[in-house]
Formats: C-alpha cells, structure tokens, sequence
C-alpha cells in the first residue's frame, strides 16, 4: 500500500521537515543537476569524468556538485588529486524515478484532457 503524503516511517506525526524537502528539492530543480545525479547513480565519478559526459566546464561542474553537496545529496571522497563524487542516499535514484514516473502519468492525462 502507498504510503500517504502525511505518513513517513521515521517522521513522528504532525512534523514535517518541509524546509528540508524544499532544499532538497530546489537542489534538484535544474536539469544538469538531474543529469549529474543520473550519472552517479550509475557509479562515483570524478569531475573529469562529469565534465566529458555532459560536455561542460569543470567549473560549471563543480558548482553544481557545490549545490547537490550542500543539500546534502552528493558525498566527496578525496583520491590523491581528485575527488571522487557518489551520491550520498541511492534512494535518491528511487526518488528520481518516481518524479519520471508522476511526469509521465501527468502527461498522459494532459493528452487525455485536449
């Protein structure tokens, strides 16, 4: 059974961390961010290795990785030089796919609608 909007293994009823939601959320709400959260779902990568597969500056890059760390969705881990970059919840990934999910059903309906 789906759980509800209000109801949340591990959040003691009547509190919601709505202000986190929206950090996290607002975290997420750019399509580069979408691609390099992607991208780290399929394994750690460095920003080297963002940089090539999205075809941006590195420090177009690592500002967006600066975003996603600060909502705490992306973890860093040093290796000598580099760091390398994995997410920091792979419910995350979950996440994403149930947002793509509630997309593709929204859109149907719309057509449904014309």
């Amino acid at each position: 059974m789906n759980q509800g909007l209000h109801d949340h293994p591990g959040v003691p009823a009547g509190e919601h961390a709505h202000g986190d939601v929206v950090r996290v959320l607002h975290a997420l709400a750019d399509p580069t961010r979408l691609s390099i959260v992607h991208l780290l779902a399929q394994a750690p990568r460095r920003v080297v290795e963002l940089t090539a597969a999205l075809g941006l500056a590195q420090s177009t890059v690592s500002a967006h990785l600066a975003t996603l760390r600060s909502a705490g969705l992306v973890g860093a881990q040093p290796e000598g030089r580099a760091t390398r970059y994995t997410l920091a919840d792979p419910e995350l990934d979950d996440l994403l796919g149930a947002a793509e999910r509630v997309v593709a059903r929204a859109g149907a309906r719309g057509q449904d609608h014309a």
